[in-house]
């Protein structure tokens, strides 16, 4: 699990990919960047050519979901030479602490990369710490 975390020790986010699918065979999987600054984490999505009124971020207890449910997948009937990529639907989930200002959460969509904003609340960190080995 400790690979999984981000942040000091454990503390502040974790990722989980839950593999739930909307659509299509593949496993298909967004590729997401994460940034641990003073005051906040930046959550980046890269999801080119989306619509943004298709992206749905939620909130349930301390897990963070973003998805996108795409419909235009089954409207595509073009007679493809070559598809290397697409507009699939998908659902990644990230578990965040009390240290995340969750009430406060911006979200934006700009040149394909959906940006997620999660503010640090000031003092709220645990300094790390030594654990001794008995």
């Amino acid at each position: 699990m400790c690979n999984n975390r981000f942040g000091h020790r454990g503390q502040g986010m974790r990722h989980e990919y839950s593999g739930k699918q909307f659509g299509g065979s593949h496993n298909y999987r967004v590729p997401v960047n994460i940034v641990k600054n003073d005051t906040n984490y930046e959550l980046m999505v890269f999801a080119p050519d989306r619509a943004k009124e298709d992206f749905k971020i939620s909130i349930k207890g301390h897990e963070l979901t973003v998805a996108y449910t795409s419909n235009h997948e089954r409207e595509d009937n073009r007679n493809w030479i070559r598809h290397e990529f697409s507009k699939t639907s998908f659902e990644r989930s990230f578990v965040i602490d009390e240290t995340v200002d969750s009430d406060n959460i911006v979200a934006e969509y700009n040149n394909g990369i959906l940006h997620l904003n999660l503010p640090i609340i000031p003092g709220s960190e645990k300094p790390a710490q030594e654990i001794s080995i008995s």
